[in-house]
């Protein structure tokens, strides 16, 4: 059974840093693109960052552009972000998910197998 576990929560301070894990089990993702994405409180799911399966190719949406960075560590079956330059906007539910789907980065669509999600709060 596939299991994505997200991590790294948490409340911080407008300003602040965070790095969010994602930790695949029960099957290796080594061969699909991973992507994260957030939920705000009565919005919908966003697209925020994807890399490509080698890792040689990054995608961001431009609200997170030069704050965070996405990077994956295939051997641990892990894909990190690393949000830096908090902002209240940016408090959400964060989840990640392979690309196994057609469709581009940037499609919601195209992914599956979300996880539970990760909670961020930034207070101002």
């Amino acid at each position: 059974q596939v299991q994505l576990v997200e991590s790294g929560g948490g409340l911080v301070q407008a300003g602040g840093s965070l790095r969010l894990s994602c930790a695949a089990s029960g099957r290796t993702f080594s061969s699909y693109a991973m992507g994260w994405f957030r939920q705000a409180p009565e919005k919908e799911r966003e697209f925020v960052a994807a890399i490509s399966w080698s890792g040689d190719s990054t995608y961001y949406a431009d609200s997170v552009k030069g704050r965070f960075t996405i990077s994956r560590d295939s051997a641990k079956n892990t894909v990190y972000l690393q949000m830096n330059g908090l902002k209240p906007e940016d408090t959400a539910v964060y989840y990640c998910a392979p690309k196994a789907g057609s469709g581009t980065y940037y499609s919601i669509a195209a992914y599956t197998y979300w996880g539970q999600g990760t909670q961020v709060t930034v207070s101002s």
